[in-house]
């Protein structure tokens, strides 16, 4: 009997079937050693010696590696393809060792980029060591990240009360962020104008045309910047005797995207799909470990972390031999298409993200698969097999029209698609569309004949203003990162995720917005320590990693660079007084705490007092602007918050008088902050304002759609009840007959619909008086090990677990309604390791003084996995 370590308890199912009887397949729930959190983990002053620990909850894990491996010939690691499962296995060879269990054990690397029996079989006759260097690449961006976070944070903390900590790369996408956000607030708009005639030919077919050119002078954008001179070009446009001055046709090819990387996959779910980049991993995480298709347990898509477009010729051949049978061979271009990856150092994977079998369409496995689960295969098999298909071929038509002196000249486009090819399955989407104005016309042209008059039907100005550059949404994010070289498939999610979770940033209308507390903390960052957080040096230092990989640099030299004069820097802002930060940070968040005035004045002179000068000020609630002369002034204003608006932010007003009952409608601020009140007396209706709704932007009809909530979104097509969205003084919420759940941030109450409130009501139970029962919210499944139900149950203390005497408690960031078994399963071994761990230490520490406790918490596991991602 031969013993193989996998991650996951999904995983360890699939490929115990296609391995037979001859093996023992366990899981490790992911990484079973990590650094103790506490100073002294890497020491510098030892070569950078690391210390690992195996985790509390790993114990009972190892335990039972190590029973099971005692009467076993061979040891197989079977962890991921790339540096994280090669720690991973690394790890677990050392806990092992350390049990003295190894001695004269064969111990074999496996790795397999998908899960089928073919790729297993495949994976199990070659197998090979452990990769020393990956390991060493590992171990380098953990310590490297552990002494940024171990050193720096404290550092933050003490200077910047209320900040939570720094991270290596995370601080990178944090400037990013803040440094888009300060464009957007410098970014002045700049009017121009634009004539659009709509023309018809003398058989009375219309078609748009834009003023192109006047006197013999091309346009450009700017030249029309009034309303005087756009009305004066108007004229002569419809004064001019307009006819077909010349027709010119052009073929082009348009070709499909490669298959997809991890990076381009999180773009385009972003996109499509409204997934985060965190729901997409964990999505494709399950489709890799393997879907129960009837009674067969596969993998339908290769592993997901990676940077790689490279298709196996095996895979190139199903998706041709798919594309003829299906499609036609006019669809199937001559030679099968191969692309080069673009990414910096690709070397996470050697495939792109794809189908195991194209095969398995969509629509044959969607019955065994959740609504994620199915939505995203299907995107990932259409962009594989477009990704195959023939180029689409378009015919671009450009028609000249101007009167007899070619004093007057418009332009109109035209498009067709001749072939749509990989167009007929797949289009890759844009993260922000182009203006209106800068878009050329992609619908056809009537057919029209150089020489041919045409006439007038109307002729328009349009008034256009530039816009600043968009904030990024996830997908933009992820694209910006990957092109500027920093972070790994690996590391974009919990990136993300981590400035989310530290409130640094937000995302509002699915764009990232700094918060005040990250904009303090990006300045302080870039004032003090500018040169670790640039995006070029940290890109060098992605590269310096991937160069550890390949073997060709020392793990050790590269933390000495690094070092060295990281800790001096970090030593001297140490030394340097508060009040010598706070004149740094005054004068770096000028333009935000002290815009210019109208009248002229100092914007830093105290409107209050108008002696004392303005400065950023820190209390028990955070960062706030305040006066030097305080106690003898209280002026103050919020972080952010503009002087006018220190006054006017609670100024009650009339936004208007509701037309269906004739009663005026007031925007009020009562002890739960911002509401509106339409009436007065005991017949008032009121609501309060839903989380991140301005009250200075609030008008009369967002208003009234407030004063209308509760709003029926329809009928839940199990029980036959009604299903509402309403506000109430706990905020929006979603309502099930006596079920309440609250709305998540992201969630507009005005906005979201049926399908999606019957997620979020899915499982919970509750009573007339909008608090849960207690009892069973929601039965997952049967123990894949006991077959014993795991439900989650509602306690007097929230939520939790539940599986025979086994409880585990659920973290604020678990939904209970996504929540899956495998993840359920993970949680009740992590907390019954924890418990275990705990309880011998109670045992042993009894009739002894007591002199502290150490909990784990349960979500632990969870966290150090994000931070070695990350």
């Amino acid at each position: 009997m031969d013993v193989v370590v996998v991650e996951s308890p999904t995983k360890a199912r699939s490929i115990a079937k296609y391995l037979g009887d001859g093996f023992e397949v366990l899981p490790s729930f992911g990484h079973v050693r990590d650094l103790p959190e506490k100073n002294g983990s890497v020491k510098p002053e030892r070569d950078f010696e690391i210390v690992y620990e195996l985790l509390p909850e790993k114990r009972k894990r190892i335990e039972e590696i190590a029973r099971s491996l005692r009467n076993a010939e061979r040891l197989w690691l079977a962890t991921d393809p790339d540096r994280e499962g090669e720690a991973i296995a690394w790890h677990v060879v050392a806990a092992l060792a350390e049990k003295g269990v190894l001695e004269g054990k064969d111990i074999r690397r496996v790795v397999f980029h998908e899960i089928t029996p073919r790729a297993v079989q495949e994976a199990m006759r070659h197998p090979r060591a452990i990769d020393r260097q990956l390991v060493d690449a590992y171990q380098a961006r953990r310590a490297l990240d552990y002494l940024v976070g171990f050193t720096l944070s404290p550092v933050l903390w003490r200077k910047l009360k209320g900040s939570r900590s720094a991270g290596r790369v995370q601080s990178v996408a944090l400037r990013l962020i803040c440094e888009r956000e300060s464009e957007i607030e410098r970014f002045v708009p700049r009017e121009y104008w634009t004539i659009e005639a709509w023309l018809e030919t003398a058989r009375g077919e219309p078609f748009r045309a834009r003023l192109y050119a006047l006197d013999g002078r091309k346009l450009d954008k700017f030249a029309l910047p009034d309303e005087k001179r756009a009305q004066a070009a108007r004229i002569r446009v419809e004064n001019a005797q307009l006819a077909i001055q010349r027709i010119a046709r052009r073929r082009a090819n348009r070709h499909p995207a490669p298959p997809f990387t991890t990076a381009t996959l999180q773009q385009e779910a972003a996109r499509k799909l409204g997934f985060s980049a965190e729901r997409t991993m964990r999505v494709a995480q399950r489709l890799f470990e393997g879907v129960d298709l009837g009674g067969e347990t596969v993998g339908l898509i290769t592993y997901m972390r990676t940077d790689s477009v490279h298709l196996a010729p095996e895979a190139v051949r199903a998706t041709r031999e798919l594309i003829g049978e299906r499609f036609g061979r006019s669809y199937l271009p001559e030679r099968p298409r191969h692309f080069r990856t673009r990414a910096k150092n690709a070397q996470e994977a050697h495939e792109a993200i794809r189908p195991t079998d194209p095969w398995r369409l969509p629509d044959r496995v969607a019955p065994f698969l959740d609504d994620d689960q199915r939505r995203l295969y299907e995107l990932i098999w259409r962009r594989t097999v477009a990704s195959q298909m023939a180029s689409a071929e378009l015919e671009r038509v450009s028609v000249a029209i101007g009167d007899e002196g070619q004093k007057v000249v418009l332009r109109a486009t035209g498009q067709t698609v001749v072939f749509d090819g990989f167009l007929r399955l797949y289009q890759e989407d844009r993260d922000d569309p182009a203006p209106e104005d800068e878009v050329e016309d992609e619908t056809s042209l009537p057919a029209l004949v150089e020489g041919e008059v045409v006439r007038h039907r109307q002729v328009e100005a349009k008034q256009h203003f530039t816009e600043p550059p968009p904030r990024y949404t996830e997908a933009s994010l992820v694209r910006t990162l990957e092109e500027l070289g920093i972070g790994r498939p690996s590391t974009y999610a919990s990136i993300i995720s981590v400035l989310q979770e530290r409130k640094y940033v937000r995302l509002e209308n699915r764009r990232f917005v700094p918060e005040d507390l990250g904009r303090l903390v990006n300045a302080f960052l870039t004032n003090f320590f500018e040169h670790w957080v640039r995006p070029d040096f940290t890109a060098e230092l992605e590269a310096q990693l991937d160069a550890i990989a390949a073997g060709e640099i020392d793990w050790r030299r590269v933390l000495r660079n690094f070092w060295e004069p990281f800790y001096e820097r970090v030593a001297e802002v140490s030394e340097q007084r508060v009040a010598g930060i706070i004149d740094a940070l005054n004068e770096a968040l000028a333009p935000k705490l002290f815009p210019p005035r109208a009248d002229g004045s100092d914007p830093r002179a105290c409107p209050a007092c108008g002696e004392g000068r303005l400065s950023l000020k820190f209390g028990r609630f955070g960062a706030f602007v305040g006066c030097s002369r305080y106690p003898d002034c209280r002026y103050t204003r919020k972080f952010g918050e503009s002087p006018e608006g220190a006054g006017a932010a609670r100024r009650e007003r009339l936004l208007g008088v509701d037309p269906a009952t004739c009663e005026e409608v007031w925007l009020r601020f009562g002890r739960f902050g911002a509401y509106v009140q339409r009436g007065s007396g005991d017949a008032a209706v009121r609501c309060s304002l839903p989380p991140g709704v301005d009250p200075e932007s609030l008008d009369l009809a967002r208003a009234l759609q407030l004063l209308a909530l509760p709003r029926r979104l329809g009928t839940d097509p199990e029980t036959g009840e009604p299903v509402e969205a309403g506000i109430n003084r706990f905020g929006p919420f979603v309502r099930r007959g006596t079920t309440f759940v609250r709305l998540p941030p992201e969630e507009d109450v005005l906005a979201i619909g049926i399908n999606r409130a019957l997620v979020l009501l899915a499982g919970a139970e509750g009573s007339g008086s909008g608090r849960r029962k207690r009892g069973i919210a929601r039965r997952l499944g049967a123990h894949p090990n006991t077959g014993k139900p795991v439900e989650v149950v509602e306690g007097r203390f929230g939520l939790y677990l539940r599986h025979g005497r086994e409880r585990a408690r659920l973290g604020k960031d678990e939904d209970p309604a996504t929540l899956t078994l495998d993840r359920a399963v993970e949680r009740l071994a992590a907390e019954a390791g924890a418990a275990g761990h705990g309880g011998r230490q109670r045992n042993a520490g009894r009739g002894r003084k007591r002199t502290g406790t150490t909990r784990t918490s349960p979500t632990a596991e969870s966290r150090r996995a994000r931070r070695s991602r990350g």
